[in-house]
């Protein structure tokens, strides 16, 4: 199955997990709640879905590599004690609480959480000390005489056989204790994590063209070539801080992330490609419809390649500036619903709300919460500058009310952008297949969706109809309200 189909597995299993009956006690007996066994490839995102699990399901988290751990730190070290049997002293050999044991009950105590998860990544790839210790902790939860607090349940990961030479095949006895989920990887399913999380456009648009590329591992008489998931996420990150900081990006940049030289060196040159279509097509020019007709000329006869990449930079540019706009619409709706529920002075009020979105925007479990935590702080943030000896509740209202005003006149121009982006795409490429991918890459990107659902855009509707994604649309993005921040001027 794909990882978002695996997580849900997993989500699914905790949550059963901790159902009680009505007496409290568990309805699957601890002793009878199987460690989950994730088996996928490296790099598809294994730890990543099971920390969004924890972040999601409000509980706690512990992460270890077993590899990295030898029965001693594992397990704990001896002492010797001296007990009483039948009337005589004897030394007995006892171990300390092991270190993951301890570390569980360390975050119970930091965060109050009762319930959490365990998780123990490259559980099949242990030492040979380790092994038999790890075979009885997944069978009874142990690790010595110390067990996994009650609440606790532990997911475990690991590398399938051909993609890791230390892995140890477990027996019918061992697997019949586990509850086994194995993880393929999938492009499209990894595309949707990576339009949420702002993977660089052209890491997606390369992939769009070369799906074939987004994970291989081959054996070569060099040893083994490959490419992963995690490695095009983190190469993207690189080249955004690249090209923030004008510091060129180049193969030799590439192949640190993408460790196939063929790949390597056919992404080095479509990146170069990507950022020649970026300055030929001037995307501001398409967005503001004063495009020349040497450029539609250019588009109409450009090859599928290329016409993707220019989707992929239009989308980009769009996916931008629509998702300030519409995190600061967020933003501002919840300071004008605390507005109203205000009965401070404006100082006071100023102070507190700073202080308690500061304190969200570094706390908080997603990245979209994170973001819009961060642009509420910053509209109280300039509020708070504004303050003078006179400064009133009054004088806050009209301050948000001009804020009011300059988004509406941004959300103006953006719908002035979209109208030009379909008339170009209407004009260059009729009702074909540019038309259905530029529909599809509008519905599939969270902020931009959710603009369109609140402010409209008639020929994103029209060809939306046309095209049949209505049921798709509605999969992906539940219509939300309209925001009413006029409400402040009545």
């Amino acid at each position: 199955m794909h990882i978002k189909k695996a997580k849900a597995q997993i989500k699914n299993a905790i949550i059963a997990y901790s159902t009680k009956d009505s007496r409290g006690r568990y309805r699957i007996p601890v002793s009878k709640q199987r460690p989950v066994f994730l088996v996928g490839a490296p790099g598809i995102g294994k730890t990543a879905i099971v920390e969004q699990i924890a972040r999601e399901l409000n509980i706690g988290f512990v992460s270890y590599a077993m590899t990295h751990h030898t029965r001693q730190s594992a397990l704990g070290l001896p002492f010797i004690v001296e007990k009483e049997y039948g009337g005589e002293l004897h030394s007995v050999s006892e171990y300390t609480m092991s270190e993951i044991i301890a570390s569980v009950y360390d975050e119970i105590s930091r965060s109050g959480k009762k319930q959490g998860i365990l998780f123990l990544d490259e559980i099949n790839c242990v030492s040979e000390t380790l092994a038999p210790s790890m075979l009885q902790f997944l069978q009874y939860k142990t690790f010595g005489r110390h067990r996994v607090p009650e609440g606790w349940i532990v997911v475990t990961a690991g590398n399938p056989a051909e993609y890791n030479d230390s892995v140890r095949e477990y027996d019918i006895a061992m697997l019949d204790r586990l509850k086994k989920i194995e993880v393929e990887p999938d492009y499209e399913v990894w595309k949707e994590y990576a339009v949420q999380n702002n993977v660089h456009p052209s890491v997606l648009s390369y992939l769009a063209i070369r799906t074939q590329y987004f994970y291989r591992v081959t054996t070569t008489v060099d040893g083994k070539s490959f490419v992963t998931a995690r490695a095009w996420d983190d190469l993207s990150q690189m080249i955004s801080l690249y090209e923030e900081n004008e510091i060129e990006i180049d193969y030799d940049l590439i192949s640190q992330y993408v460790q196939d030289e063929e790949i390597a060196k056919d992404f080095a040159n479509y990146y170069d490609l990507y950022r020649k279509y970026r300055s030929d097509y001037q995307i501001p020019e398409i967005l503001e419809g004063n495009v020349s007709s040497e450029i539609k000329e250019r588009a109409e006869n450009a090859k599928f390649d290329e016409r993707l990449s220019l989707i992929s930079l239009i989308i980009s540019s769009l996916d931008e500036e629509i998702t300030g706009i519409t995190l600061h619409e967020d933003a501002l709706q919840k300071v004008i619903s605390e507005f109203k529920e205000n009965r401070n002075a404006p100082a006071v009020f100023l102070k507190e709300m700073r202080i308690r979105w500061k304190s969200r925007s570094e706390k908080t479990d997603t990245k979209e919460n994170a973001d819009l935590a961060a642009e509420v702080f910053e509209i109280y943030e300039g509020l708070s500058k504004m303050q003078t000896e006179d400064f009133n509740m009054e004088l806050l209202k009209n301050n948000i009310k001009n804020e009011v005003i300059v988004l509406k006149e941004e959300s103006t121009l953006v719908q002035k952008h979209l109208d030009n982006v379909f008339r170009f795409f209407e004009e260059c490429f009729g009702n074909g297949q540019e038309m259905l991918i530029l529909v599809s890459e509008l519905t599939i990107r969270p902020y931009i969706s959710r603009y369109i659902y609140r402010h409209g855009c008639d020929k994103y509707y029209e060809y939306n109809k046309q095209l049949l994604f209505e049921d798709r649309q509605q999969a992906l993005s539940d219509r939300i309200d309209a925001l009413n921040l006029l409400e402040l001027e009545q």
